[in-house]
């Protein structure tokens, strides 16, 4: 695969870093559909909520290998990666980090969980690459950094021969994601919400 023109660099994301990708996810994702059925329609709220929510995500999911993008010595895009067999929560690890959670109120507390806990349900039982959270700050879409980020990816599933999986609520992140080799294996609604679950084989 070709990786097209150097736009910016993408590499592991490292522990110090954690902090700024969180603020960069939170506000990649705060006017994403699912995070508007879940968290509620204030979108400040909405984004202190998903601060909560990343931040919690990186300390549950140890085995997360994310990957960032850097325009210089600015981060500008960053997306989760989870290995095989670590993309879905221990019970250990909720009820470590469970109660992180509780700042972002009960009614978006249960709805989150009954996200995660359909996309848990659909998750491939073959061993997977998970794909996940993928944001570019909104004001430098369209330049080309996602496709940066997932043609790095997907370098890494070919070499590890590995297939990759996510989930989406865009239509637009779906023709993305086809440009690399997904394709839709499912379709359902999530909260209200219609999301599109895609898989790249080897």
């Amino acid at each position: 695969m070709n990786i097209e023109r150097p736009i910016v660099e993408v590499r592991d994301l490292h522990t110090e870093e954690i902090p700024a990708a969180v603020r960069l996810l939170a506000r990649g994702f705060r006017d994403e559909p699912l995070q508007i059925a879940s968290l509620g329609p204030d979108p400040e709220r909405r984004h202190q909520r998903l601060k909560v929510l990343f931040a919690a995500m990186f300390e549950i999911m140890k085995g997360q290998t994310p990957l960032v993008a850097l325009d210089g010595e600015t981060m500008v895009g960053v997306t989760g990666v989870a290995p095989p067999g670590s993309c879905q929560p221990t019970v250990a690890q909720l009820l470590k980090y469970g109660p992180a959670l509780f700042p972002i109120g009960p009614r978006s507390l249960v709805r989150s969980a009954r996200l995660n806990r359909t996309w848990g349900s659909v998750d491939p039982k073959e061993p997977h690459s998970h794909l996940g959270p993928l944001a570019v700050d909104a004001d430098l879409r369209g330049r080309g950094i996602g496709s940066q980020i997932l043609g790095h990816y997907c370098l890494r599933l070919d070499d590890a021969k590995l297939i990759g999986y996510l989930e989406t609520d865009s239509e637009a992140k779906v023709r993305l994601y086809q440009r690399f080799g997904f394709k839709v294996v499912r379709e359902q609604l999530v909260i209200g919400v219609p999301n599109w679950f895609m898989m790249r084989r080897i």
